[in-house]
């Protein structure tokens, strides 16, 4: 909390004598408080999550991360108990924001399972914030490939949104084992989609996308 300055006013007619104005003391104790007040542990992860995207899991440590955000590193103990801590929230913040939240996004935009197949479909190529998505996510499945916390939040993920698809085949009326596997495939080409990055794989991607929405709703044959 920061006190108002009181100022007293003198009348205009009496100038015999220079009114003194006392300054407020600051604390020792109010810079760093109003540096940890003003960095959420959001700010933590959101920091976290950008310095394990450019320059990988090594170089998510607190040392980094305070320097980049100009506090100390006590600052980063206001919020997190070790470093453990904060990775656990980094991949907890990911599948809230890339599963739970992205699937009752598509849930709720459209009631036809098939529209619903449409916008899983699109997914990769929605502008900036899917680009930065699948920056993300790249930078997770390296982690997860060499630690088993992140392994285990991956394939959680991954569960869950074959999950979803595999419910929105059902409703196109597969049946349960079947819905599965063509849940499997489009996850699969979603992801393949999201990951590549050259320039031939953005030439006529919409018509990639066309393609595997009416492949994945075929009948296989008798």
């Amino acid at each position: 909390m920061y006190g108002g300055i009181v100022q007293l006013a003198c009348p205009t007619h009496r100038m015999s004598a220079t009114p003194t104005t006392t300054r407020p003391r600051r604390s020792k104790a109010a810079a760093p408080d109003a540096a940890r007040s003003a960095l959420t542990p959001e700010r933590w992860i959101e920091a976290a999550t950008e310095v394990l995207v450019d320059r990988g899991i090594d170089s998510v440590r607190v040392d980094v991360l305070a320097q980049q955000l100009q506090v100390t590193r006590g600052s980063f103990y206001w919020h997190f108990r070790d470093r453990e801590e904060l990775l656990r929230r980094v991949l907890q913040a990911w599948r809230e924001r890339a599963t739970e939240q992205l699937t009752l996004r598509l849930e709720g935009a459209h009631a036809d399972p098939r529209e619903q197949l449409r916008d899983v479909i699109s997914l990769p190529i929605r502008g900036r914030a899917a680009q930065r998505a699948a920056r993300i996510e790249l930078a997770i499945r390296a982690w997860a490939r060499r630690d088993a916390m992140a392994r285990q939040f991956v394939d959680e993920a991954d569960g869950a949104r074959i999950a979803y698809i595999a419910q929105v085949f059902s409703s196109l009326g597969f049946g349960v084992a079947e819905a599965r596997w063509r849940a499997f495939a489009t996850y699969a080409y979603v992801v393949a989609e999201s990951q590549i990055a050259a320039p031939i794989a953005q030439l006529q991607r919409a018509e990639r996308d066309r393609f595997i929405e009416q492949l994945m709703q075929l009948p296989l044959p008798g």
